[in-house]
């Protein structure tokens, strides 16, 4: 008589088939599910996401979503981080999400010092279809799903959004973040081996220009593409304003609607402005994920 073999007895069940752990009610008519397992590659070590699922009943037949995506230059952050001018609310953004009707996933991927690009886009996108094919048990709907993205998250929620072909999306909100990492701009230079741009891509970008113009959102733009909204301050000092604004020109000349939002003296991170702007360009943001997911 046989049966599986020990390794695979020992290993923990694959993410696809794995028990979800027990939702929490953290705050009003919103349920949390922390560190869900989605993706387990070898030599890596197993990335997570959380979820904020809205308490609605089933009639109300299951949620779309809010895919979001950290910042930290690809090389630190935190999933449930969606940056410093956000982290002391109470409800925190994404259960104010949830409580508006959208379920949202913050997940992990691999960073700059674990693996070169495309290994975190890979990852993002494994995400999206671990969530598809786990939907029905969660109550998301991922063919209305929003991609939610702030800094080198913005960057990579982009290429999502751009180059997602099998499952496309509903719509990008993207804070602040980086559109090309072929050219100089602000104090970017394509030649640096050490910015952050570099040791995502493994190499200075000018000396690997294919996968510099694949890492590039501006270079991956389409008449396909879902709806952007892109908001910038135009006093940042880390992501040139320009990241935006021509990734904005170039979405709307190829018939994509577009909206770039400049904040007033916004640096990155929206520091340097009021509360009450910061919770402006939340709701706004949160507007406009809603209308695209059909809310």
């Amino acid at each position: 008589m046989t049966g599986p073999a020990l390794r695979e007895l020992i290993a923990s069940p694959h993410p696809d088939v794995a028990p979800l752990p027990p939702a929490a009610v953290r705050a009003p008519g919103v349920r949390e599910l922390r560190g869900v397992p989605y993706r387990q590659e070898p030599g890596s070590r197993p990335l997570e996401l959380d979820l904020w699922l809205p308490g609605t009943t089933p009639e109300a037949g299951p949620a779309p979503l809010v895919l979001f995506v950290h910042g930290g230059a690809w090389l630190q952050g935190r999933r449930d981080d969606m940056g410093m001018r956000t982290r002391h609310w109470s409800p925190g953004p994404f259960a104010r999400i949830a409580a508006e009707g959208l379920a949202v996933a913050c997940v992990d991927y691999r960073l700059s010092g674990e693996a070169a690009f495309p290994a975190p886009l890979d990852d993002v996108r494994s995400a999206l279809h671990w969530l598809t094919l786990r939907g029905a048990e969660l109550g998301v709907d991922t063919e209305r799903t929003v991609v939610w993205g702030e800094s080198a998250g913005g960057h990579l929620a982009s290429l999502l959004a751009l180059t997602e072909e099998e499952r496309p999306l509903a719509g990008a909100v993207i804070w602040y973040g980086p559109s090309d990492l072929t050219a100089a701009r602000g104090h970017f230079t394509p030649d640096d081996p050490a910015t952050p741009e570099a040791l995502l891509l493994g190499a200075a970008p000018a000396t690997v220009p294919e996968r510099a113009r694949a890492g590039s959102p501006l270079s991956q733009v389409h008449p396909d593409a879902p709806p952007f909204l892109l908001v910038h301050g135009d006093a940042d000092t880390m992501v040139d304003h320009p990241h935006s604004a021509s990734l904005a020109a170039a979405l709307t000349a190829a018939g994509v609607p577009a909206e770039l939002w400049t904040v007033p003296g916004a640096d990155h991170g929206w520091h340097g402005v009021a509360d009450a702007e910061v919770e402006r360009v939340f709701r706004r943001s949160l507007e406009f994920a809603r209308g695209s997911a059909g809310l």
